[in-house]
């Protein structure tokens, strides 16, 4: 589904009917990513939207954190117009807790799952061997405990990313402005519930950021998921649907 409105186009799915739920991938992710929490959450009497993310689509000044969080906030006034749960994996979770301290009208909650804003072990600096599939495949298996939760799809959508020259930099500058927007100093002043599910084998986002987080935001509730790397939701699907629905039911029982 595309919606344009004053220049700015979106790019995203819409489905189900109840309270909204946004869901934001990471960097190196995309809608795909979300596929079966997505037809769990329509399932269970929630509203889904989730927006592509314009990470290779802003100015090169824009292209940070805080750029897209301007952009998610833009796609709540045009699209969603309701404050809504929010659920980010990596650097969508990064996004999500900008909109928290930036948007907090826009927040009704939120959900974080092998987020960046603390801590997270990059990608790389460069992409050093873009050419080579086989690298980039064990870099993206290193994502999961499983490596063949890293489909032949899923390594050529990062393959083709890396070897496009502007997506690259895009990536890169974006990676790296992630690193450095430490929120540690802000965290507490968010005010809204936040769940976070954590995968314990996470080698990317380490459990020991999922604690911090804990220890930092004032509401939240921490869950662990065992045998699972940095996307939860994608590796252990159903385990995950099981932390986060009661949790939801609870938050959001007569909004």
């Amino acid at each position: 589904m595309i919606f344009s409105k004053k220049e700015v186009s979106y790019n995203y799915i819409e489905e189900g009917s109840g309270h909204p739920v946004v869901l934001l991938h990471g960097l190196m992710g995309g809608l795909s990513n979300f596929n079966e929490l997505k037809d769990f959450l329509v399932n269970n009497n929630y509203k889904v939207y989730i927006p592509q993310l314009p990470i290779y689509s802003l100015p090169v000044l824009s292209t940070n954190v805080n750029g897209i969080a301007k952009f998610v906030a833009k796609f709540m006034k045009d699209v969603v117009k309701k404050p809504s749960t929010f659920l980010g994996n990596s650097l969508g979770g990064h996004v999500g807790l900008v909109l928290s301290l930036k948007y907090p009208n826009w927040v009704h909650s939120l959900v974080l799952t092998g987020s960046s804003g603390l801590y997270e072990k990059s990608f790389g600096e460069t992409f050093p061997k873009r050419g080579n599939y086989e690298y980039i495949k064990k870099k993206t298996e290193e994502v999961f405990y499983r490596p063949e939760t890293a489909t032949k799809e899923l390594v050529d959508e990062v393959f083709a990313v890396v070897n496009d020259r502007i997506k690259a930099i895009k990536t890169v500058t974006l990676a790296r402005n992630a690193i450095r927007h430490n929120l540690s100093k802000e965290l507490p002043n968010i005010k809204c519930p936040v769940l976070l599910i954590w995968g314990k084998q996470d080698n990317v986002t380490p459990p020991s950021v999922a604690e911090e987080f804990h220890e930092l935001i004032p509401n939240t509730e921490l869950k662990w998921i065992n045998e699972c790397g940095h996307a939860p939701m994608m590796e252990k699907p159903d385990e995950f649907n099981s932390l986060l629905l009661p949790w939801l039911n609870e938050i959001t029982n007569g909004n």
